[in-house]
């Protein structure tokens, strides 16, 4: 998960928005990619997914699909649940500790999904200890009193909720919470422990589900699959997420699922990747009666040569050894990519590849033209075992 805030970051996001539109009209926009799915009449990813009962969703955010025309156009095809990238992170929807709430972006992201039959998901996370934007300092977030903390994180939570209830089906709750060396399996490096106290991820919990008690709750989080780039094991990870939601399940705090960020490292991924190991982690969360998504899912290219066909099939591998293991477990119930096209992924400027070539990590390539990732992605959706629907997207009900 990686934040984007204002100042020079927001302007080369806006820049780079400029040239993705002047190379699709270059390119004639959405042609390229409308023209491949005539010609191979390519059924939409969604619709691959929903015949198996998943969800498959993506992430944007507004200033994408205003901008770029033809990347709008790939989303409203490919995808039936939305992932806000921005529009849902605090820089906009509380800019400052003093602010009232503005749900100017939010509002915007649910009718663009509303407008086009899609379901939403509440991300990256109503609790993180990011997000935040030029407009707050660390003395304000680590300096607050217990009372003021717990008001405006509290309220928050709950004005968010009750404004989308019925209108955003799940909520990221509290987003990348756990430590496996942190007391009882919790973070305690971030402003909202420390000034309010351990509890406040349950009380979160509480209060979202006061304010749509039909909305699925889900703790999210990283580092599962593989030794990660920062050295992090996956197991120790894993314990430390089952020990807080045991926490929180003996103690009927209302936690529906668990969100499994997949930003995949390519590197000896074949090796690195255990998968009995890793289907032993998914049928432990679904042993608890909880749902399971796959969140934030792309590939980082890393130990894969520049060459970009080599590159690609290297990516695609990832994608389809991933996607056979974890849908073999028929409680996750959604597939979530992180960018559809290399032409909008934030990698390259969050994660630069040491050789400077662009990274390659989506489905969809820069023009829009499906990659060797679609079809592994496509192949792993149209194999999984069936599993009885958790959703229905309003546009599968068009069709």
């Amino acid at each position: 998960m990686n934040e984007h805030v204002g100042g020079m970051t927001r302007r080369r996001l806006l820049e780079r928005a400029a040239m993705g539109v002047a190379a699709g009209s270059v390119l004639g926009g959405a042609a390229p990619a409308l023209a491949e799915a005539a010609k191979h009449h390519r059924v939409p990813l969604w619709r691959v997914a929903q015949r198996r009962g998943i969800v498959y969703g993506g992430s944007i955010s507004t200033w994408m699909y205003q901008d770029d025309a033809a990347y709008a156009h790939l989303f409203r095809r490919e995808v039936a649940m939305l992932w806000p990238e921005d529009d849902f992170l605090w820089y906009h929807l509380r800019p400052s500790p003093t602010s009232g709430l503005d749900f100017t972006y939010p509002d915007m992201i649910v009718e663009f999904a509303e407008r086009n039959g899609q379901l939403v998901i509440g991300a990256p996370g109503l609790v993180w200890d990011e997000g935040f934007g030029e407009g707050w300092t660390d003395d304000d977030l680590w300096g607050m009193s217990h009372k003021r903390a717990s008001h405006v994180l509290f309220s928050t939570v709950r004005a968010m909720v009750r404004r989308y209830r019925g209108r955003v089906v799940a909520w990221i709750v509290c987003n990348e919470v756990t430590d496996p060396e942190g007391k009882h399996g919790l973070r305690t490096d971030v402003p909202w422990y420390n000034t309010i106290g351990p509890h406040y991820v349950a009380e979160a919990f509480h209060q979202a589900h006061e304010q749509d008690p039909h909305a699925l709750l889900l703790l999210n989080e990283f580092g599962f699959d593989t030794i990660n780039q920062y050295g992090d094991r996956p197991v120790p990870r894993q314990r430390a997420t089952l020990q807080v939601l045991d926490h929180l399940l003996a103690r009927d705090v209302p936690v529906h699922g668990l969100g499994i960020q997949a930003h995949l490292l390519a590197t000896d991924f074949a090796e690195r990747f255990h998968r009995r190991e890793f289907r032993h982690f998914l049928r432990e969360v679904a042993h608890r009666g909880l749902k399971i998504l796959i969140t934030e899912m792309d590939v980082l290219d890393d130990g894969l040569p520049p060459n970009i066909r080599r590159r690609d099939r290297g990516v695609a591998e990832v994608y389809k050894r991933y996607l056979d293991t974890v849908l073999e477990e028929e409680a996750v119930i959604s597939v979530i990519q992180y960018g559809l096209s290399d032409r909008w992924t934030e990698e390259n400027e969050d994660n630069p590849r040491d050789d400077g070539v662009s990274r390659r990590p989506c489905p969809f390539d820069d023009n829009l033209r499906p990659k060797p990732a679609f079809w592994a992605i496509d192949e792993a959706l149209k194999h999984a075992p069936h599993r009885h629907p958790y959703w229905v997207p309003p546009k599968a009900r068009h069709h």
